[in-house]
């Protein structure tokens, strides 16, 4: 059973040869041989905690241990026995001494997920061991030290979090010794592709198939133009997604799975210009004159447009959802509705 505990894993080891990464390696080896604290900050899902354990396996303390806790996932009273440890009876459970993070690190380093989430009370018994290395369990009193790096990762902006009272200044101040900033993905184009890639190779090879057959040139364009808001951790879940959907005797992957929550009884998105996922039509639907009933005009348009669609994508389906804003799933659940039985050269309607 998995530990609750347990930082969140990053989605993928560290792949990429943008400049924008390289740029980002050569600070890791950098910031890594100064043992000092430091700040890894960067949008959710861009793989800090991955940075955080670089920076630890590329210093000297590379063989000693590499301790992680998420700070967001602990309220107040867990987190200080996370962090401290406690002894036997401060507490109703509390049976037998236990040791916190801190010293398990000892000696190595110290990552600390989510650091922004730390409440206040907490943040002053951290500068404590920051600065003079001591620190009590709780329910004691004798005073313990622990030679530990500490390496923070937020994707929260922690100088406005000062100045909004949320954050100590001081402990800012200890653990800013050097910051490093982790690139968004949208600013890392050059490796979109080149994970994508190996994110359906690792996908395939858990669904037990022999091939991962490629994506097409229209599914490449648009991993390209997406703005992948939730970086790293979104690139693979869409991907994965979409692998999975794909029968696997399909030529490529073409069909992008961007929204998992997007189904055939929920209205598509607007279509955006430019959007990769909701192209517009080129043709707008003609005048539709007054009185009418609108239920039956609607519907008379709607098996329209999804007629003229599979036509002007020669009956490709997927191309025709596209055509028409709608993910495949969605497109195939409407010409059900339709009782439109897609065939090349002709549709059939339903009375």
């Amino acid at each position: 059973m998995a530990n609750p505990l347990a930082t969140e894993h990053e989605p993928s080891p560290m792949l990429g040869e943008s400049a924008p990464y390289l740029a980002l390696l050569e600070e890791v080896s950098r910031v890594a041989g100064i043992d000092k604290p430091a700040l890894v900050v960067g949008e959710r899902g861009t793989g800090k905690e991955l940075v955080a354990a670089r920076l630890h396996f590329l210093s000297s303390r590379w063989d000693r241990p590499l301790v992680k806790v998420n700070c967001a996932a602990l309220t107040e009273s867990l987190l200080e026995t996370e962090l401290f440890g406690h002894e036997a009876g401060a507490f109703t459970d509390a049976r037998e001494r236990r040791a916190g993070r801190f010293e398990r690190a000892d000696g190595g380093t110290l990552v600390l997920d989510e650091l922004g989430n730390v409440p206040l009370r907490m943040q002053e018994k951290i500068l404590r061991v920051v600065e003079y290395g001591e620190f009590e369990r709780v329910g004691g009193s004798e005073t313990l030290h622990a030679d530990v790096r500490i390496v923070g990762a937020t994707n929260e902006d922690l100088p406005s979090a000062v100045r909004a009272g949320r954050f100590r200044a001081d402990l800012l101040d200890r653990l800013a010794f050097d910051v490093i900033v982790v690139p968004p993905l949208r600013a890392r184009a050059d490796d979109i592709l080149r994970l994508a890639e190996q994110f359906a190779i690792n996908v395939t090879r858990e669904l037990g198939r022999d091939l991962f057959p490629g994506f097409s040139a229209r599914a490449r364009d648009a991993l390209g133009r997406y703005d992948w808001p939730g970086n790293v951790r979104e690139l693979k879940n869409v991907v994965e997604r979409s692998v999975y959907r794909t029968p696997p005797e399909a030529q490529a992957v073409d069909d992008l799975v961007f929204d998992p929550f997007a189904s055939a009884y929920a209205p598509p998105p607007a279509a955006a210009p430019g959007d990769a996922r909701n192209p517009a039509p080129e043709e707008q639907p003609p005048e539709i004159s007054l009185p009418c009933r609108l239920k039956d005009e609607t519907a008379r348009l709607e098996r329209d447009l999804l007629e003229r669609a599979l036509d002007a994508a020669r009956y490709r389906q997927t191309d025709a959802a596209k055509l028409v804003g709608l993910t495949y799933h969605q497109f195939r659940a409407a010409l059900r509705r339709h009782g439109i039985v897609p065939r090349r050269g002709a549709a059939s309607r339903s009375a």
